[in-house]
């Protein structure tokens, strides 16, 4: 296509098919239901702004910059600067600077230019750094004569209100429809179940906080993504680039087909007595259907009961076609040291473990 042919810098750094959005990871239904959202919640803001404010006055400073806010929570809701705080606060607290800089320097220009320069030092010292809060400050400040009639606190509070709104309609809109949580909250860091100060397995390997800070530095650029989000996505291409150097490898390529089981309804001492006989970490338990109810290791064993049933928790399960790489989150998040590999019809069909997967992986790629 012809607009492939553009320098990448109009292109932007996401695709779709052979046509290039202009954030990474962004779908056609994203782009899609962001217009429409943006379209509905601005338009409901306004509605709900001019019944209850009443003064028409209030739309030219609303709706102006409130457009792009409504571009960053409908359009790109994981945006720190998405959030409900910047949305609120940021434009509310530019609002205000930009009246008080309005009422005191006269000279239209210099006050502009001084409330976009103060209302970003105080959103950034607030963290509710939000680039429409400088099309707020300017607005403000160039037209504060004219707003400041109604008096400085009720056209902060309009525009807080008209914020207010606005980020209730992102909140609904994207409980119903677009199906991305909002506000967005980053992934937690991974704990450690075992008590101890050690981080978990997976943060042990690989990269590691201070590695992300040491390369934020060196290149030297302010990036609009959490550090959590950074690290989720990171860690989701050192996936990505295992599975693509270890070719194709399922589920039923590695497991264990020879099982040893248990019943629910089996004694514990039994159960323990093939844990420790067979060296191992969990027996699933098998119902008298031939489904799989869940598993007992050691440590469910400690509880008194008159079965298995009583102690046994659940298990994680995975189908024999796929990916075996997808097992190394379950695997190494300290819970779990095996998959239950079933059918359609939930019957037991192999078994995954830590060994498994990792003697797998340190086996050299095949030609």
């Amino acid at each position: 296509m012809v607009f492939d042919k553009f320098p990448r810098f109009l292109r932007g750094g996401g695709r779709v098919g052979s046509f290039a959005l202009t954030l990474p990871g962004a779908t056609w239904r994203d782009r899609f239901l962001a217009c429409v959202g943006a379209t509905f919640g601005l338009g409901v803001t306004g509605l709900i702004c001019s019944l209850l404010l009443g003064d028409r006055q209030h739309l030219p400073l609303l709706f102006g910059p409130m457009g792009a806010s409504a571009l960053l929570i409908f359009a790109v809701p994981t945006s720190p600067m998405a959030q409900p705080w910047p949305i609120i606060g940021g434009n509310s607290i530019s609002g205000a600077i930009g009246l008080a800089v309005g009422a005191f320097v006269h000279e239209p220009a210099f006050a502009a230019a001084l409330a976009v320069g103060v209302s970003i030092a105080v959103m950034s010292f607030m963290r509710c750094l939000h680039p429409p809060g400088g099309a707020i400050a300017l607005s403000s400040a160039i037209g504060g004569s004219a707003i400041g009639l109604q008096g400085l606190g009720s056209a902060v509070a309009s525009i807080g209100f008209g914020a207010t709104i606005l980020t209730l309609n992102g909140l609904v809109f994207h409980k119903l429809l677009s199906r991305h949580g909002y506000p967005h909250v980053p992934m937690a860091p991974l704990p450690n179940l075992h008590g101890t100060t050690d981080p978990p397995p997976r943060s042990r390997v690989g990269f590691t906080e201070k590695d992300i800070e040491a390369a934020l530095l060196d290149v030297g650029e302010a990036f609009d993504i959490d550090r959590e989000d950074l690290a989720r996505l990171l860690r989701q291409v050192e996936r990505r680039a295992l599975e693509r150097t270890h070719g194709s490898l399922d589920c039923s390529d590695i497991m264990s087909r020879d099982v040893i089981c248990i019943g629910p309804f089996d004694p514990p001492e039994k159960a323990r007595h093939l844990l420790v006989a067979h060296n191992l970490r969990v027996l699933p338990v098998i119902g008298d259907d031939g489904a799989v109810l869940g598993v007992v290791g050691l440590r469910e064993l400690l509880g008194s009961s008159v079965d298995v049933k009583g102690v046994m928790s659940k298990a994680v399960f995975a189908k024999p076609d796929q990916p075996a790489l997808d097992l190394s989150k379950p695997l190494t998040d300290g819970r779990h040291h095996a998959v239950i590999v079933v059918d359609d019809d939930h019957h037991l069909l192999g078994v995954v473990t830590q060994t498994d997967l990792f003697v797998k992986l340190l086996q050299p790629r095949s030609p």
